[in-house]
């Protein structure tokens, strides 16, 4: 399993939409993407500006495929109503690791 982390700046007042059309637009569109699992959406309740996304993916490979067209056309409609509220600041990519326990 690969984790895409993705760290946001928002505008306060706008945190809340900024989430819900998230929701609305990304999550709808990457549901459709071979290898999505979850998503998960972390907000900091003292830090009203921050907007951690958490996606799961089952490979590598099926994330990276997903097509560059549809990753823009998918944010063009994003920013068209969210505008310039929000910023992302920060991306990452991790691997989930499992170990046996043994006794």
């Amino acid at each position: 399993m690969v984790i895409e982390w993705l760290k946001f700046k928002v505008t306060p007042e706008r945190r809340e939409e900024f989430i819900q059309k998230d929701a609305e637009i990304w999550t709808t569109v990457l549901t459709s993407c071979g290898g999505f699992l979850s998503k998960e959406v972390w907000i900091d309740p003292t830090e009203l500006t921050e907007v951690i996304f958490v996606i799961r993916w089952a490979t590598r490979e099926q994330w990276r495929s997903v097509s560059q067209d549809l990753l823009d056309r998918t944010e063009q409609q994003f920013a068209q109503q969210m505008g310039n509220s929000y910023q992302m600041v920060e991306s990452g990519e991790y691997q989930v690791r499992k170990f046996p326990i043994t006794s």
